[in-house]
């Protein structure tokens, strides 16, 4: 029997990443991240003074997820909305992460106490979006992104979903485009508190 589903983001939706991101570079190499509006092409300098090439930028997000990825804590109420939701809902997670890195993503939102099924995608979500709602054929779908560009990419292929922007950094959130004043999200959320909720009314209809 279908139930309504919620597909969720991780990074920065359920877990902390680029404040951990920040403090690796720091305490290992010496490397001062300060973010500037949305241009992480610009954020980053050696602590000489010497700026990072956008080519050798990239690379150390990789790094970062091959080996730090156990320094990620959960963002406030978020294990605990997930679980909540997850009672009359399917929970899963969509995450643009390479597929090898699946598994890692798997047992780390586990030992969060996330129990949920985890899709790696790249690039666009709007796609995979619309695979995973043909595949579990829901009665309603909400979908979490910290990223307005995905908002967007969703609207497009599955206008139909429930689309809520949520950033739980707060030391990022005020640098990102909002997609819900771009007109891609139904909504603007940074607080588990607050979207619980909300996403509970839209999908199923009441708020307990």
């Amino acid at each position: 029997m279908s139930r309504p589903l919620l597909v969720s983001d991780c990074d920065e939706v359920l877990l902390h990443m680029i404040a951990h991101f920040r403090q690796w570079l720091d305490e290992d190499l010496d490397i001062e991240f300060r973010l500037e509006g949305h241009d992480f092409a610009n954020s980053m300098r050696h602590k000489d003074g010497r700026k990072l090439e956008l080519e050798d930028i990239w690379p150390l997000f990789n790094q970062f997820f091959d080996n730090e990825m156990h320094r990620q804590t959960a963002i406030e109420g978020a294990v605990e909305a997930l679980n909540a939701l997850a009672q009359d809902a399917d929970v899963v997670i969509l995450t643009n992460l390479p597929d090898h890195r699946r598994e890692d993503r798997i047992r780390q939102l586990a030992d969060h106490g996330i129990h949920a099924r985890v899709f790696t995608n790249q690039g666009p979500k709007g796609p995979a979006l619309r695979a995973i709602i043909e595949e579990y054929s829901p009665t309603r779908t909400a979908f979490i992104d910290d990223l307005a560009q995905h908002h967007e990419s969703a609207a497009g292929e599955v206008p139909g979903v429930v689309r809520l922007h949520m950033v739980g950094e707060p030391t990022v959130a005020p640098h990102m485009p909002c997609a819900h004043v771009q007109g891609h999200a139904h909504a603007r959320i940074d607080r588990w508190e607050e979207a619980l909720p909300w996403l509970r009314e839209k999908l199923h209809g009441t708020t307990p």
